[in-house]
């Protein structure tokens, strides 16, 4: 539902869900023209944009600001109108008295059908069914897919209110083909098997095949590309960390040296803000990745701030 596709995105991206709102906006809309048009409701305070995800069953992006000030659904309209604009962009935002507010045209259902960060446990699971009953082994751009929905579906299972036996019920109701071969067969030996190890079944069965040592090996081979920003790197870190932990390649208790000396190890294109940020002084305390995240992110508002100081100044000069 879109209270789990907010709240689930804003956990991922290392944001206050309470200074967050989601936004649906057409194809081609430029950032700085989200963010103005976002600005211009005075309760927001400054926006920046923190993500963004094309949805194709609305032909629409779904847009994830960050806000300055606290979202106050009673304060901030479910819809804003840009300038020069014909049609209003929805809003969905978290509330303190309800758990959300959706536009009236938002669409929950169909936003987290998509391959979006998060979504309804059914609609994520359902789409892994979809994928698995197509293929046998997944491969390529399949792979990557299968990887990034089962991802979100072991999330959204763990993340869900509803009991054990109906997350499981959901399971066998949406696989079709071969996934839901290998999930009967598993329940058939236990017939109170979780949702959990239903998944890791599936993974199991048309995953990856490799084992955690090798996961971590790539992990350590991880380097910034050029122009990419620190804080996407990190991101992109946390998942290979994550399948590597999931897999048994490291312990969970040395996953956060693990990340900081990769990230001093890969972070070819940030030496200065490496220095800023004083990393190689805690690699014995090493910060959780979204306090990493979080300052990482700061430096760069920080940076990029600083850069269109100094542009202005040049242009007045």
């Amino acid at each position: 539902m879109a209270l789990l596709l907010l709240k689930q995105w804003c956990r991922g991206e290392g944001l206050d869900e309470t200074h967050s709102l989601m936004v649906l906006v057409p194809e081609g809309v430029e950032v700085a023209q989200i963010e103005a048009t976002m600005e211009t409701i005075k309760a927001l305070g400054r926006v920046r944009v923190r993500g963004r995800h094309f949805n194709q069953k609305l032909d629409r992006l779904t847009v994830l600001c960050e806000c300055k000030e606290k979202v106050d659904p009673n304060k901030v309209p479910p819809e804003v109108m840009p300038e020069g604009g014909t049609e209003a962009w929805n809003m969905v935002m978290v509330s303190e008295d309800a758990d959300v507010v959706d536009g009236p045209q938002s669409a929950p259902e169909e936003v987290s059908g998509t391959v979006a960060p998060g979504g309804s446990p059914e609609s994520i699971i359902r789409a892994v069914g979809d994928l698995l009953a197509k293929m046998e082994k997944p491969s390529g751009e399949n792979s990557k897919a299968f990887e990034h929905w089962l991802e979100h579906a072991r999330l959204m299972v763990e993340e869900s209110d509803c009991s054990a036996k109906e997350k499981r019920r959901r399971i066998m109701e949406s696989l079709k083909g071969p996934a839901l071969g290998v999930v009967k067969a598993v329940r058939n030996t236990d017939p109170e098997v979780s949702p959990k190890q239903c998944l890791e079944a599936i993974e199991s069965a048309f995953g990856s095949a490799e084992t955690g040592e090798d996961l971590y090996f790539a992990f350590r081979l991880l380097q910034q590309q050029p122009k990419e920003k620190l804080s996407d790197f990190l991101r992109r870190l946390e998942l290979s960390l994550t399948r590597v932990v999931q897999r048994g390649g490291l312990p969970p208790n040395r996953a956060d040296r693990a990340r900081v000396e990769q990230l001093l190890r890969g972070a070819v294109h940030s030496d200065i803000m490496l220095v800023q940020l004083k990393l190689r002084e805690r690699r014995e305390c090493p910060p959780s990745f979204l306090e990493l995240l979080s300052k990482i992110r700061s430096e760069e508002e920080y940076e990029s701030s600083r850069l269109k100081l100094n542009s202005s100044v040049r242009r007045v000069q």
